[in-house]
């Protein structure tokens, strides 16, 4: 019990004296995922309205590819962009492997599947409620997916969030194609797994409580707008 009080009296001295290491590590990880949802964003909320309104053969073949993507392992996702980017592969010549774009790569890959299909959910329950209305007003197809996208908006954020999440906690691919390289591609989940192996639980301990006050941030942020959904549907 004392090491483990005086891990967690060291992980606060670390947090509160703002630690330059650990400053370092959290900077790199919110970067890393704050651009991989981004570009995920950017890729997976017009994917997922489109699957929403429009008809094409094999568009659910397309949507059951999506819906399992979503438990991909990230393992997989990992190896994959491995061998895309070593120096036998295909992309190799870029020479993206153990740098944050690989991560930010893998990341993204984890998170488009989230948003498309929870995209594709929102849109396709409003677009089913507003059908008439949009045909009326002659926004049909195509034409609807920046109407739906923005009634939906609170949603969208949700889902977004939600991808987030699920990148922020990522381990096993960034680990795979980041390498965990001190002062290069080091971030808070991989800095963590060893950390404890070396038995530095200070650091771990105070990486942990940072991803918790993340994790506690974002829920909040959920809440917050889904309260705020609900007054706006009563105003």
């Amino acid at each position: 019990m004392g090491d483990l009080g005086n891990a967690f009296w060291e992980a606060g001295r670390l947090l509160l004296s703002f630690d330059s290491a650990l400053l370092e590590i959290v900077g790199l990880s919110l970067r890393v995922t704050l651009t991989a949802v981004v570009l995920a964003c950017a890729i997976g909320l017009p994917l997922g309205a489109l699957l929403a309104v429009t008809r094409f053969p094999g568009r659910l073949g397309f949507i059951l590819l999506t819906n399992t993507l979503m438990g991909l392992p990230p393992v997989v996702v990992g190896l994959f962009l491995y061998l895309l980017l070593s120096r036998s592969g295909p992309l190799g010549p870029l020479d993206l492997l153990y740098t944050p774009t690989a991560m930010i790569l893998a990341q993204m890959l984890l998170v488009i599947p989230i948003v498309t299909a929870m995209t594709r959910q929102v849109v396709a329950d409003m677009h089913t409620e507003y059908d008439e209305q949009f045909r009326s007003m002659g926004l049909t197809g195509l034409r609807a997916v920046p109407s739906l996208l923005w009634d939906a908006r609170y949603s969208l954020i949700t889902a977004s969030l939600a991808g987030f999440g699920r990148a922020s906690a990522e381990v096993g691919a960034v680990l795979i194609v980041g390498g965990n390289i001190n002062h290069v591609t080091r971030v808070m989940t991989t800095t963590i797994a060893l950390e404890t192996s070396r038995g530095n639980l200070a650091l771990a301990l105070g990486l942990g409580l940072v991803l918790l006050i993340i994790a506690l941030t974002v829920n909040a942020a959920v809440m917050s707008l889904h309260s705020s959904a609900r007054r706006m549907a009563y105003v």
